[in-house]
């Protein structure tokens, strides 16, 4: 969701930005991994593109504007949910993440807050289905 505006460097960036949250707690989901493959189908990443580990130092300097860094942070966010629950481990991440890009406490929570409520919606749709 509003990534199709990444550069081919932010994408990989973000991909393994991704790869990280999900291992963070140990352990990677069959819900995570469906997420995964639609974020790297939504971005076009070439699939012999193997995810690996990326430090967030740094971060800041591939996703150079708000519009990116907001992008990066509610799909991180939403993936985070993929499994049911934003577990601590990726919390903390996400966090990293967004005091890189000089995002405020406010921005997090209303986001995440967003979020949530996408997520609902999306399973609401789901049921209809």
């Amino acid at each position: 969701m509003f990534l199709y505006e990444l550069n081919r460097a932010q994408k990989e960036a973000f991909i393994c930005l991704c790869h990280d949250v999900v291992v963070s707690d140990g352990d990677l989901t069959p819900d995570e991994q469906q997420m995964m493959d639609t974020l790297r189908r939504e971005i076009g990443l070439d699939e012999n593109f193997e995810p690996h580990y990326i430090p967030v130092d740094g971060i800041n300097e591939i996703f150079d504007t708000r519009r990116s860094r907001v992008a990066v942070v509610i799909n991180l966010i939403r993936l985070g949910y993929a499994d049911g629950a934003f577990e601590v481990e990726e919390q903390m991440l996400v966090k990293q993440v967004y005091k890189l890009f000089e995002l405020t406490e406010n921005d997090f929570r209303l986001i995440e807050n967003w979020v949530r409520r996408l997520v609902a919606l999306e399973k609401e749709a789901l049921a209809l289905m």
